[in-house]
């Protein structure tokens, strides 16, 4: 499949916001499904662009495929990152794309822009456990897990960590 990786313009702001709340939905990802009050940090597509880097999926026919926000040192969005780390998050890829990969080129495109920043040491991520597709995808590219970093945003959701040493 032929698909490129670039900056989310803003005409696209809703269609991912879709892609993004719709891939953590179907999947399960949300305690209080269709009431979690993570969908607004999921949808918040324009804001996160405004603050960090989003990053879109595109087929060859120009069909938003997927996306992924990439937090370089410093940012808002940063979770978990220390001060020489790059992070991304919110990775989603809409149903109908799944497998053809989307995903494994939204975080290769993360990872090219963390060894392009001077200072970056790492790229890290935190995912939940039943994200099995997603964990295979990053140990292909190789991550490796950090267990002493697992942590809980909120009390009910425990995430793992992910670091790629750059």
């Amino acid at each position: 499949m032929d698909i490129s990786i670039r900056p989310v313009g803003p005409q696209e702001h809703e269609a991912l916001a879709g892609i993004t709340a719709e891939a953590y939905l179907a999947d399960e990802l949300l305690d209080f499904g269709a009431d979690d009050p993570y969908l607004a940090e999921l949808r918040a597509v324009g804001r996160r662009a405004a603050e960090a880097e989003v990053l879109v999926a595109v087929g060859g026919d120009g069909t938003l495929l997927g996306g992924v926000t990439y937090a370089a040192p410093g940012s808002p969005w940063a979770d978990i990152a220390r001060a020489d780390e790059a992070e991304f998050r919110m990775l989603a890829v809409s149903r109908e794309a799944r497998g053809r990969g989307a995903g494994e080129a939204l975080v290769r495109a993360c990872i090219d822009r963390a060894r392009a920043t001077e200072g970056v040491s790492g790229l890290v991520l935190s995912t939940q456990q039943a994200m099995l597709g997603a964990h295979r995808i990053y140990r292909r590219l190789g991550f490796v897990r950090t267990p002493d970093r697992d942590w809980k945003p909120v009390e009910h959701i425990s995430l793992l960590t992910f670091r790629l040493d750059l």
